[in-house]
C-alpha cells in the first residue's frame, strides 16, 4: 500500500489534503480519486512504475474524494471507476473486488453520506480503508442538509468495530493504529453531544446555529456551518427517538 496525498491542503482537508492509497499488483487500484491535482497525478504514475492503473475505488461522492476522476480517466483510459450506488457498475454491499494483489470487501457505511462505504481486507480483517468514517485528531461532520444521518453513522461505526480491524486508513490524517479505542471515543462523543443538546433545550427553544454556538464555542465560516449541520443531524436523531421536536426551524425538548 502506497499513500499518496491529494495535494489539496486546507483547514478543512488537513495539512496534506485528502489521502489516496495505491495498491500495486496485478490489478493496480487507487482508493479515492483526489481532486485532479497535477502533482498527485504524477505521483500516482510514478508509483505505478509504468504499470496501468486498473481500478479506482471511491469511498463516497463528496467532491474532495471524486473530483480527480476525469483526469485519472484521461491519463488511464478505460480505468474501472467503482462507487457505491452510481456509475455503470455500482459497488454493492459485501461485494468482493480485486484491489492490487488482494481482495477487498465492500462495507456500506452510510451516515457521513448516504453512499459512504469502507473497504476491508483480510480474513480476519486487518486493514480497513475508511474514507470519512473516522480520523485521528478530530471528529467527522454529519451534514444533515446533504444526506448525513447520525443514527446510520453510529450504526456504521459499530459495524466496523465488530470487524475488529487492526488498522484504519482514513481519507484524512494519519493511519489509525488503535481502531477500537477511536471508535469507542467517537460513540461516547456523540452521546455527549446528545446530552449537551438536551441540556440546552431543557428550558428554551433554539435553532441549530444557536445550539452550535453554545456547545462548540466561537467558530467562523464553514466550520460554524458544519457544526450547525451536525447539530441538526443530532436533533433529527433525537426527534426520531421522541426526545425533541421542531417548529419553524426552532427546536425544543418534548415534555
Amino acid at each position: 500500500m502506497i499513500p499518496i496525498p491529494a495535494g489539496n491542503a486546507s483547514t478543512w482537508t488537513g495539512p496534506t489534503g485528502n489521502n489516496t492509497y495505491l495498491l500495486p499488483g496485478r490489478e493496480a487500484t487507487l482508493i479515492d480519486a483526489g481532486v485532479g491535482n497535477q502533482l498527485h497525478l504524477e505521483a500516482v504514475a510514478e508509483a505505478l512504475h509504468g504499470a496501468r492503473l486498473a481500478r479506482v475505488l471511491i469511498t463516497h461522492g463528496h467532491a474532495d474524494h471524486v473530483a480527480g476522476i476525469p483526469v485519472l480517466r484521461a491519463r488511464w483510459p478505460g480505468v474501472d471507476v467503482r462507487q457505491f450506488g452510481t456509475g455503470e457498475r455500482p459497488l454493492v454491499a459485501d461485494e468482493q473486488i480485486t484491489a492490487g494483489d488482494a481482495t477487498a470487501r465492500v462495507i456500506h457505511t452510510p451516515g457521513h453520506s448516504p453512499d459512504h462505504c469502507c473497504f476491508a481486507f483480510g480474513d480476519p480483517v486487518d486493514d480497513v480503508f475508511c474514507g470519512d468514517l473516522a480520523r485521528l485528531g478530530g471528529t467527522i461532520v454529519i451534514p444533515a442538509s446533504r444526506g448525513g444521518d447520525l443514527a446510520r453513522y453510529l450504526d456504521s461505526l459499530r459495524t466496523i468495530r465488530a470487524l475488529q480491524p487492526v488498522r484504519l486508513l482514513p481519507g484524512h490524517g494519519p493511519v489509525v493504529e488503535d481502531p477500537i479505542r477511536l471508535i469507542d471515543d467517537y460513540l461516547e462523543h456523540r452521546a455527549l453531544r446528545d446530552r449537551q443538546i438536551l441540556r440546552v433545550l431543557k428550558d428554551r427553544s433554539a435553532t441549530p446555529v444557536e445550539i452550535a454556538d453554545l456547545i462548540y464555542g466561537e467558530l467562523a465560516g464553514q466550520l460554524r456551518d458544519a457544526a450547525a449541520d451536525t447539530v441538526l443531524a443530532h436533533l433529527i436523531k433525537l426527534r426520531n427517538e421522541g426526545s425533541v421536536d421542531d417548529r419553524d426551524g426552532s427546536w425544543h425538548a418534548r415534555a
